[in-house]
């Protein structure tokens, strides 16, 4: 794990405490999300972000190693993300809304 340290940091404070890139505020649950949910390559991952292969190789392998943690991270902020989505509609979806009752 010695390597792995070495790009990967928790701070307190940080990115919520969660684990991420060194020298960075791009968190392991970031990785792995373009990494297994959008299917990207670690390269492509790469291209992306400002992170070196050797950062991503890192984050995957404290994922592998903190695999319910991390899951449990990203299923926390999905739910928040549908939670904030329902309570909130779209500037666009109001203006419809509004469009179509004046026509009635």
């Amino acid at each position: 794990m010695g390597q792995i340290k070495s790009h990967i940091e928790i701070t307190s404070g940080v990115c919520g405490g969660k684990a991420r890139i060194a020298g960075h505020r791009i968190r392991v649950q970031d990785i792995v999300v373009d990494y297994e949910h959008f299917g990207m390559s670690p390269e492509e991952i790469v291209n992306q972000l400002p992170v070196t292969l050797a950062d991503v190789h890192a984050a995957l392998a404290y994922y592998y190693d903190n695999k319910e943690e991390i899951r449990q991270s990203i299923r926390q902020e999905e739910a928040f993300y549908e939670e904030m989505k329902a309570k909130t509609p779209s500037l666009v979806q109001q203006k419809l809304k509004g469009c179509h009752a004046s026509n009635d």
